[in-house]
């Protein structure tokens, strides 16, 4: 599966609060907090479900990982998903390691590997 995806008994903001604490503890940073809902509908289309892409980035490995191949770079900032689907809050994000088979470096994999599991790890502390 090319995704991680939980679902959490707390509202979209809390969950954006709590992950933001807990991807702090690993030193990830967001970057930006993209509402597509109020993007939308600003433009004016209707979207009436609240949709937040979070990029987030650790700068000591997304430079550890561009010294290794730049087209890595393609996938970075890493996204965490948080939305409202059908009343149920969800947290998600495509899983590095599947996108890191695309550039087939097993050095690269373990990189990966090991920046999901942190990203996971923050994403289940979000319950």
């Amino acid at each position: 599966m090319f995704h991680y995806t939980i679902e959490i008994d707390k509202s979209t903001q809390q969950a954006i609060e709590l992950l933001k604490d807990n991807l702090k503890e690993e030193q990830f940073g967001v970057l930006w907090e993209f509402d597509v809902q109020k993007k939308l509908q600003a433009k004016g289309l209707e979207f009436n479900q609240e949709y937040y892409v979070l990029e987030v980035c650790n700068p000591q490995e997304a430079q550890r990982i561009l010294n290794k191949n730049q087209l890595v770079g393609y996938f970075l900032p890493c996204k965490i998903v948080v939305y409202n689907d059908q009343g149920k809050t969800k947290i998600g994000l495509p899983k590095p390691t599947a996108l890191i088979e695309l550039v087939d470096n097993p050095e690269l994999t373990a990189i990966a590997e090991n920046i999901e599991e942190r990203l996971i790890n923050c994403i289940n502390k979000s319950c």
